[in-house]
């Protein structure tokens, strides 16, 4: 193997270690090698591999006992299972920090003004900015929202942005996540975890702390209450024990220090929103929902739901409690939106993106339809309404047989897909049962916004485990590594 795609001054558990020629996390670039990771790589090299692989066994012993688990469907024989966690954390330094910080600040602004505006004036739709049908013919599009004004002009309260970068080393955006984002307890956690299993690792390194999230969650929800009331109660709003982020639904809970509520535990009287205890109802202020807009109120959704409460959209439209994140959101976080969120970004802001998108051909629209269908073996499709990995050909490793599937589906439903090319992610040194090996990660920081942004300083980092795999979802067989922001 060539020297610039192996590092040789490292011994250890590292000293094998191979990045396949993709950009490395740890080791970088061979035109600019990764100054910032010196020290953990010393360190890590002081390490023994089976003492590595100890310490990995206990760690993952340690989110079995703590019920640190999400749910899969898919598998009838499994019904909680633990995300696969690496113990080689992936690092930041303050450069990128603060270019990937300063892009989501930016890119979560420009979402909060276009979902204004949608559901106001409606100006990008009318100078033909973004298209009509693209919003309003949006499944997620939410004409009960239409005229409803949110405090701060806040729709998106909690928002992941995931992230890659390429062979180039730039971060770009793959997509945005504006409705219900997952994950965040399991960043929380791999830092508590890493802390006790690898504080040697850790001391002295300087490493921004993520263990505040919960609170600062707490203040921007406090930020949005209805004005006039001196002590809003917030409450988290779940599904229940089935819902497959449950477990992440009472971390956030017992973080901010709220009541973790189903839809059953609450009722609107008034056109206002109390919360049932054995002492009677008590008034509810802000909920942070972790259930869709369909499942919020059966009065004006879904007749048929359980999970939510009766006349809640009608305490929400008189002002009398906030909902995080707003109802309707999902219209901005849609992958064909995506696409446009460079020129809504220049619309509003005046503004470049500070975090580009990855080139994006739109389906539904002539042109990225043809070239989609002419370089289908050279690209990846998504169906703009899947999540979680699910419904994406990728052209350069598909059959010929999935490939034909997945000309016929676009053929058929144009507007449901976008196609993008295959960008070869980064990888991150990873544990596996034939030692440290090179795996495809992604990035997912989370934002909160109440009155203003803060970005959780680094976020969710998921790993490919399999070899080769671009897929990093944990519904596909993903895991999580730590995520270390250098100070």
């Amino acid at each position: 193997m060539e020297l610039e795609n192996r590092d040789t001054s490292t011994s250890g558990p590292l000293s094998n270690y191979d990045s396949e020629g993709f950009f490395c996390e740890m080791l970088g670039h061979p035109s600019r090698p990764a100054q910032h990771t010196h020290c953990i790589r010393d360190r890590l090299s002081a390490l023994d591999l089976g003492d590595l692989r100890g310490r990995a066994r206990d760690a993952e012993l340690e989110l079995y006992s703590f019920g640190i688990t999400f749910t899969v469907y898919t598998q009838k024989d499994v019904i909680d299972r633990i995300l696969p966690f690496d113990v080689i954390p992936r690092v930041i330094s303050p450069e990128d920090w603060q270019t990937i910080e300063s892009g989501v600040t930016q890119r979560v602004t420009a979402l909060n003004l276009f979902l204004w505006d949608i559901y106001h004036d409606q100006k990008i739709l009318k100078d033909g900015t973004v298209p009509r049908e693209l919003v309003e013919g949006n499944a997620n599009f939410c004409r009960e929202m239409c005229g409803v004004d949110v405090a701060h002009g806040t729709y998106v309260h909690i928002n992941g942005t995931d992230l890659v970068r390429g062979d180039d080393g730039r971060f770009v955006v793959l997509e945005d996540n504006a409705r219900c984002p997952s994950g965040v307890s399991y960043v929380v956690e791999n830092r508590h975890l890493m802390q006790r299993s690898f504080p040697d690792l850790m001391t002295n390194i300087g490493i921004r702390p993520v263990s505040n999230y919960g609170q600062k969650l707490h203040d921007a929800l406090i930020e949005v209450a209805p004005q006039g009331v001196d002590n809003p109660q917030v409450v988290l709003l779940s599904p229940g024990t089935y819902n497959s982020a449950y477990f992440e639904h009472i971390f956030l809970a017992r973080e901010m220090g709220v009541p973790l509520v189903e839809g059953s535990d609450l009722v609107v009287e008034g056109d206002r929103v109390f919360m049932k205890s054995i002492d009677g109802l008590h008034p509810v202020h802000v909920i942070y929902r972790r259930v869709g807009d369909d499942f919020l109120d059966p009065e004006a959704f879904k007749p048929e739901s359980v999970l939510g409460a009766r006349g809640l959209m009608r305490a929400y439209r008189k002002g009398n409690v906030a909902l995080a994140n707003a109802v309707g959101t999902g219209v901005a976080d849609d992958k064909a939106v995506y696409a446009y969120m460079p020129r809504i970004i220049q619309y509003y802001l005046d503004q470049e993106a500070i975090l580009p998108n990855v080139e994006t051909h739109i389906c539904r629209e002539r042109e990225g339809l043809a070239y989609t269908l002419d370089n289908l073996a050279n690209l990846v499709t998504k169906p703009v309404g899947e999540a979680g990995g699910y419904g994406i050909t990728i052209g350069p490793r598909a059959s010929r047989e999935e490939l034909e599937k997945c000309r016929a589906d676009i053929v058929a439903d144009p507007a449901n897909y976008i196609a993008q090319p295959m960008v070869n992610l980064s990888v991150c040194p990873t544990l596996t049962e034939e030692g440290i090996k090179a795996r495809h990660v992604d990035l997912r920081p989370f934002a909160v916004t109440g009155r203003s942004t803060w970005v959780l300083p680094g976020g969710l980092s998921r790993v490919a485990l399999t070899k080769g795999s671009i897929i990093v979802n944990s519904s596909q067989g993903g895991g999580s590594k730590d995520t270390w922001v250098l100070e």
